[in-house]
């Protein structure tokens, strides 16, 4: 028996935003220590610099992530108050269209017919499926706003605290070199777990994100 292909959530967010939000915060407070760290201030001046920004760039990342997925959600919501209108106005014309993009996508025409007749017999069912074949909306998860927000937040969190823990420990060069070289290698890491989401090859995504952030 073959195995299952589990598929992942692409509609939610909440995994998109947790590795965007590492990526941007990795890549935002390298440079933004780095930049700190050329002008040969304090060991202090770092430390208080990189915090400053890993707690803005959170709160700033967890604001834009919930005002996206908020929109995203009101604007689907909309779409399936409208399909669902559609659905008691005018019916037949709906099931008409149904049997259409099931007779495009290679379905016997008079099946496809039984099928579209099969599915308008319930309402909430005719929603889903015409939401689903429509619209390419999943009416069971329009996503949460608030949990995209958090995983944001606590994923720009990570990502820009990684570069600031060697100025907890040394300074200088070697605080500068060891910063570097942690943003390489979680750069490395968030490329890997991009291709688990992309399909690309592993060492292929890596590498590209190790290129883009540097």
């Amino acid at each position: 028996m073959p195995d299952l292909v589990h598929h992942r959530d692409i509609q939610g967010g909440v995994a998109r935003a947790g590795v965007f939000g590492a990526s941007d915060g990795l890549v935002t407070n390298v440079s933004l220590i780095l930049g700190v760290a050329g002008a040969n201030p304090g060991v202090g001046i770092v430390r208080l610099a990189g915090l400053a920004g890993l707690v803005a760039g959170a709160f700033s990342m967890a604001a834009g992530e919930y005002v996206s997925m908020k929109a995203q959600s009101e604007l689907f919501e909309r779409e399936l108050a409208l399909e669902r209108r559609e659905l008691e106005l005018h019916p037949e014309g709906e099931r008409k269209e149904l049997a259409h993009i099931y007779e495009s996508r290679g379905v016997d025409p008079a099946l496809a017919h039984q099928m579209a007749h099969a599915m308008m017999k319930d309402t909430d069912m005719a929603l889903e499926v015409h939401a689903r074949e429509e619209l390419g909306i999943d009416p069971q998860n329009l996503g949460s706003p608030w949990k995209a927000a958090f995983s944001s937040f606590v994923a720009f969190s990570v990502g820009a605290l990684l570069p600031l823990i060697p100025w907890f420990f040394m300074h200088g060069t070697n605080a500068v070199m060891t910063s570097v070289i942690i943003g390489a290698l979680a750069s490395f890491s968030i490329g890997a777990a991009l291709s688990t989401f992309t399909g690309k090859s592993l060492i292929f995504s890596a590498l590209r994100q190790v290129g883009i952030s540097a």
